[in-house]
């Protein structure tokens, strides 16, 4: 007796214990975090930041460039006059020019490589964090970066588009 009660009662529990898991309304959502990049207004100031510094980089290159390119024009017209020190010295400051353009060039891609490292990375740290409080806020399991384009289809009218939410929650209008 005592054991059919224990069954009766372990199969009432199972099936209010179950019956509550399978009756949850799980929510999901889905935003594309690129487009809210690049509504947050922080993200035209680093663009207009990362711009100048392209420019300024850009012209120093161009300099250097003419620089090298007048030397080895000069370098063309006098070298059949020049003793073989005299021209041995000037492809040396040829070679050196190359050098010091490539290495620029180099260190020109690291610069800008670091500098949008360091001027997007808040942005996107704040863009996270919004995304994710307005998740836990509306109760959400998932939320979904259709920006990356991991996900092949998702249902409109059983996801929530959180993307105003978040722009909201980042007085974003």
């Amino acid at each position: 007796m005592k054991r059919i009660t224990g069954i009766i009662a372990l199969i009432v529990f199972t099936a209010f214990f179950g019956q509550s898991v399978f009756s949850q309304n799980l929510k999901f959502g889905h935003i594309n975090r690129t487009e809210l990049i690049q509504a947050m207004p922080e993200y035209d100031s680093a663009l207009v930041s990362l711009e100048k510094l392209n420019t300024e980089l850009q012209n120093t290159m161009e300099l250097l460039q003419v620089e090298l390119n007048n030397k080895y024009e000069t370098y063309l017209k006098e070298s059949k006059n020049l003793t073989d020190l005299v021209r041995q010295t000037k492809e040396a400051e040829l070679n050196d020019a190359q050098r010091r353009l490539s290495e620029f060039q180099t260190n020109a891609q690291n610069t800008m490589q670091e500098k949008q490292v360091e001027l997007f990375t808040p942005i996107t740290q704040k863009a996270d964090k919004a995304i994710k409080d307005v998740g836990r806020e509306a109760g959400m399991v998932y939320v979904f970066d259709t920006s990356i384009g991991s996900i092949v289809y998702f249902d409109e009218t059983k996801s929530t588009n959180v993307l105003s939410l978040v722009k909201a929650k980042l007085g974003i209008k």
